[in-house]
């Protein structure tokens, strides 16, 4: 018997049935018509801004050239070579923000080509022929400790295994993929794709992932330097920003990355207990993606506040509109002032907000809102850098990811050039992966 109407904090609120159907995929596949039909609306620009607009550089009008033609392995390899996580990138990237918002048709038709199911269409036809299209090279006789399984390290990983370098990554959680397996929605990675991902990606040979390890605990960064003949690191922001008011104690508080990880790692998601009530405090993607999952569960009312207005919000206007679409309101110029119960949360109160010469200032005026599960969703930190300096809250690199210890470079989340994309973090591994190995090579 489900409980959608329960109070407080309870699991089975909506059927296996229901739960199904709400965490199916948020984009299904592109069928073969429909991939014709969407390769064909493509210019094939020369100089294409959509290229531009890529983090990772892809020759997007080749590649849909590739589709329209027959030849979606092709169009898949092209891909690759820029983007070795270019299945979970189709599913994850912001494409709204980045290479359909550049997109000619876009800003014509207020329609672009769709980029992004093109490229899940392609990389998806590839990898279900169990076949890698890379192959390795030559021994270089050099040995890369990676630190973090996510997508910086993965790919950072892979170009050097491909290069001929044998790699070794650690990993602090039971399984690789960082943010690609604990930390995104579970309707925007279905099947058990990331773990799919990374068995392919490693087909390649050469990496050795070592779980349970993680950095400044199990391993540090002195032996690691000690042993290999570069370290780069991926490790991500493992920690998170704590609330600047007190729950009390109350029972119904919890991080929100914490929630997702949650989500992501059980099987039955039935048996996940969620708020009749829930009230997600922040404005990114975590948020986001806390909140539409919340509602998803079978939560009655879900609130996002955020302190400031709209316009300030990180999370794209497509993810807070595919909140509202799920029945998730939103609140502008709000910040948390006390959260009331008695030994659990039942309401939360919040001050309206507004700016003053930049500063942002409580108007004096309250508000509350009912909340029996109050999830957090305002940052995270690095938990560690070692001896590296650091920019900002950031481990420090330059273009290429050098770190300031000669023989460590950096990428993802937690270097300064990072901006909690898993696209960029693909980059960043990928081109630090090209710079230690030209370092090697005996270049600069």
């Amino acid at each position: 018997m489900t409980s959608q109407m329960i109070p407080g904090i309870a699991a089975d609120r909506l059927s296996t049935d229901e739960l199904a159907q709400n965490f199916a995929d948020l984009h299904a596949p592109l069928q073969p018509h429909e991939v014709k039909v969407a390769a064909d609306r493509c210019y094939f620009c020369h100089d294409a801004p959509c290229v531009t607009a890529c983090p990772t550089d892809i020759d997007i009008p080749l590649f849909i050239r590739q589709i329209s033609t027959g030849t979606p392995e092709a169009a898949a390899k092209t891909i690759f070579d820029m983007n070795i996580l270019g299945g979970m990138c189709a599913r994850v990237c912001p494409t709204e923000e980045l290479c359909e918002q550049a997109c000619v048709r876009e800003v014509s038709e207020g329609k672009p080509v769709e980029i992004g199911r093109l490229q899940r269409h392609a990389t998806d036809t590839l990898m279900a022929q169990q076949v890698h299209p890379y192959s390795r090279a030559t021994s270089t006789g050099k040995t890369v400790a990676v630190v973090g399984g996510g997508p910086a390290g993965l790919a950072c990983a892979h170009r050097l295994a491909v290069l001929g370098t044998d790699v070794t990554i650690y990993d602090a959680r039971p399984k690789a993929g960082g943010l690609n397996e604990y930390g995104i929605a579970a309707y925007k990675s279905t099947n058990e794709f990331a773990a799919k991902e990374i068995e392919w990606l490693l087909s390649v040979g050469g990496i050795t992932i070592e779980n349970d390890k993680a950095l400044g605990e199990d391993i540090n960064l002195d032996d690691l330097a000690n042993d290999f003949d570069a370290v780069f690191l991926g490790v991500g922001l493992g920690g998170v920003n704590a609330l600047d008011i007190s729950s009390g104690d109350k029972s119904g508080v919890s991080d929100a990355v914490a929630f997702i990880e949650m989500l992501r790692q059980t099987s039955d998601l039935s048996s996940i207990p969620i708020g009749r009530n829930v009230v997600v405090i922040g404005g990114g993607m975590t948020a986001v993606d806390a909140a539409v999952q919340s509602k998803l569960l079978g939560s009655e009312q879900v609130t996002i506040v955020y302190r400031r207005g709209r316009e300030s919000m990180s999370a794209s206007r497509y993810e807070q509109d595919l909140a509202a679409k799920h029945g998730v309101k939103l609140m502008f110029n709000v910040q948390p002032k006390v959260i009331h119960g008695n030994g659990a949360v039942n309401m939360l109160e919040l001050d309206y907000t507004a700016e003053d010469n930049g500063k942002l200032e409580p108007t004096g005026e309250t508000l509350r809102v009912a909340a029996d599960q109050i999830f957090t969703a305002i940052g995270q930190t690095l938990k560690t850098s070692g001896s590296l300096d650091l920019d900002g809250r950031k481990i420090a690199v330059n273009g290429v990811g050098r770190t300031s210890r000669d023989g460590v470079w950096a990428g993802g989340d937690c270097a300064s050039s990072g901006d909690d994309l898993t696209v960029t973090a693909v980059a960043e591994g990928r081109d630090a992966a090209m710079d230690i190995h030209t370092t090697f090579m005996g270049g600069a």
